[in-house]
């Protein structure tokens, strides 16, 4: 008999509900990881087991410490595929820890066995290898014995042994939370390094061969001509040595220019203040300073901090089209805060083309930030921090002096609105 949609069947309500299986996919999908537990529990003990044991017994002979490492290499696969496995079966998601760096650095057997050896994500996945098995043969029991007499108990029993696979992969096979994060900043900040300190070397080598080096060897070309004219044209021999005195003068300039660029004398001899001062009176925008320190920090910080407000003062010349800037330097607890300002046009970003991404890049890689705040029309606000690190007493120098300013005097004195934010 054929019923219209809508039209209700004295008989309709002796019909069996649609066939349907009694639990969700998460339910089936944690039953399929349970039961995979005991054939992958078996593949692991046994791989872990004869790796450690022969390398171990081995470690005498020559191949034993080879092959303890190589068995530790292929443990990190085994966590690699039991972490996948969790992540589609469980819906756990494990972050990959950080891969074995070995020999990076150092080429080489040596480096890369001993790199290798006391690497701590293969022991945590030989360790897990080797707990899974009796866990494996628990849960795959318990997990076939459900299936077939606890039916209607299944949902809770295959829960609660999935919840230990989850503490299990969590605890033993993902990365140690902070110290892998610190290591995977580390490693790229230690590249930032490598390629700033390139760059800067090429830019030297680039610097000296078009500026100087080209100078002064016009400079002996002139004084060889001039040597050759002394005895028979005097005079003409006089001012070529006059123009090889502007020349002189020229290449020192330069020189003096280049040595600024690597490392300013001023910083050495009277501190970021004078410094600051100094690149402050080149700027093309009136610019006050304030650098509101008792004490000098070290060396490096005090460097990072002045070729920072140098980069950000050049930008204020040629892109902000402002009237006015201000530089400002101060201490707060264990970091030194920079903040330049400007009243111009705004709409700087980091990767607008004008080198802030490199300093953000350089801040970065020692533990510093770098933020941009460039509203459109309404001048830009540039803040950088800096770790705090004392000066050692070989490089104690001058005192840094307090509230010195360049263009108009701050009238805030010594304390600093700012400290504290």
């Amino acid at each position: 008999m054929t019923v219209s949609s809508g039209a209700h069947s004295p008989g309709s309500d002796l019909l069996p509900p649609p066939a349907a299986f009694a639990f969700g996919r998460h339910t089936w999908k944690e039953v399929v990881h349970l039961l995979l537990d005991l054939p992958a529990a078996l593949l692991g003990f046994v791989y872990a087991v004869v790796s450690v044991v022969l390398g171990t017994g081995l470690a005498v002979t020559v191949v034993g410490l080879p092959l303890l490492a190589a068995g530790l290499m292929g443990a990190r696969w085994i966590g690699s595929w039991e972490r996948a496995r969790a992540r589609v079966l469980l819906g756990v998601q494990v972050e990959e820890p950080s891969p074995l760096r070995a020999g990076r650095e150092q080429d080489g057997f040596f480096p890369w066995l001993w790199a290798t050896l006391k690497d701590p994500v293969g022991w945590r996945s030989v360790l897990y290898s080797v707990i899974r098995l009796p866990w494996g043969v628990l849960t795959f029991t318990l997990t076939l014995v459900s299936l077939i007499v606890l039916w209607p108990v299944l949902g809770y029993v295959v829960r609660g042994l999935a919840n230990v696979d989850r503490a299990m992969v969590r605890g033993l096979l993902s990365p140690s939370g902070e110290l892998e994060r610190r290591i995977a900043e580390l490693e790229s900040d230690r590249g930032v390094v490598v390629d700033t300190a390139a760059a800067d070397l090429r830019r030297i080598e680039r610097d000296l061969h078009d500026g100087a080096q080209a100078r002064l060897v016009a400079l002996a070309m002139g004084l060889g001509l001039a040597k050759e004219k002394l005895l028979d044209d005097p005079e003409t021999a006089a001012q070529m040595v006059g123009e090889a005195h502007g020349e002189v003068k020229l290449a020192l300039q330069e020189l003096r220019d280049l040595a600024r660029g690597i490392h300013p004398a001023v910083l050495t001899d009277r501190g970021l203040d004078a410094a600051l001062s100094a690149i402050a009176s080149r700027c093309t925008v009136p610019v006050k300073v304030n650098a509101d320190l008792d004490e000098r920090p070290a060396e490096a910080i005090e460097g990072i901090a002045y070729f920072t407000v140098s980069e950000l003062l050049q930008n204020v010349s040629k892109h902000s089209g402002a009237r006015t800037a201000t530089v400002e330097v101060w201490r707060s607890g264990a970091r030194l805060l920079i903040q330049v300002r400007d009243d111009g046009r705004g709409g700087a970003r980091l990767d607008g083309g004008t080198g802030m991404a490199g300093l953000a890049d350089r801040l970065g890689a020692v533990d510093g930030l770098f933020t941009v705040d460039s509203p459109p029309g309404a001048g830009t606000t540039v803040t950088a921090e800096l770790p705090w690190r004392e000066r050692t007493s070989a490089g104690a120098g001058a005192p840094a002096g307090r509230g010195r300013s360049v263009g108009k005097r701050s009238a805030r004195g010594g304390e600093n609105p700012r400290k504290g934010r």
